[in-house]
């Protein structure tokens, strides 16, 4: 059983994706996690280097050696459903959780962190909303469970994601 968590920066896939995973007794990975454990340098400073292409490569590449374990939370980067390599391996290999989060909610929860590379100095409502209305349909796509996470704590919202697991699982 692998359980995938999609959905947009500050939606609370890390968050989420750690409950769960604590719940179910299941080991949690993170694609941005891994590609800066793998790389040893941050997101941020991969972005700056390689530009988002350069990213997005080491993210598919990550992503098919994480796919390919078993009994998994994987968290991924908001971004990663752009390429559909990566929504077809996502399909393939386990339940894909979208974290439907209001854009006002993406806002507050991304505001102080500056570790956020598509929002480094740019207007964060306005890149929110293009990129929300850019993947919108991808993130619906791919998803088999939509999970609406407006006005839920992280742990309201993962205990959707295990009820669900173990009524169908």
């Amino acid at each position: 059983m692998n359980i995938f968590i999609v959905g947009p920066m500050g939606s609370g896939k890390t968050t989420v994706g750690k409950i769960v995973a604590g719940e179910l007794f299941l080991d949690f990975h993170d694609t941005d996690t891994t590609i800066e454990n793998n790389t040893g340098v941050s997101i941020d400073w991969i972005f700056d280097l390689e530009g988002e292409d350069g990213f997005r490569k080491r993210e598919t590449s990550v992503l098919k050696n994480l796919v390919a374990l078993n009994s998994i939370v994987l968290a991924t980067g908001g971004g990663i459903i752009i390429e559909e390599q990566n929504r077809e391996l996502l399909a393939s290999r386990g339940t894909v959780f979208y974290l439907h989060t209001p854009l006002e909610t993406q806002i507050e929860r991304t505001a102080k962190d500056k570790d956020r590379p598509l929002l480094k100095d740019k207007d964060p409502r306005k890149i929110l909303t293009e990129l929300q209305e850019a993947r919108q349909t991808q993130y619906e796509e791919v998803a088999d469970h939509i999970i609406d996470t407006e006005n839920k704590s992280g742990s309201e919202v993962a205990n959707e994601i295990v009820k669900l697991v173990k009524n169908y699982g």
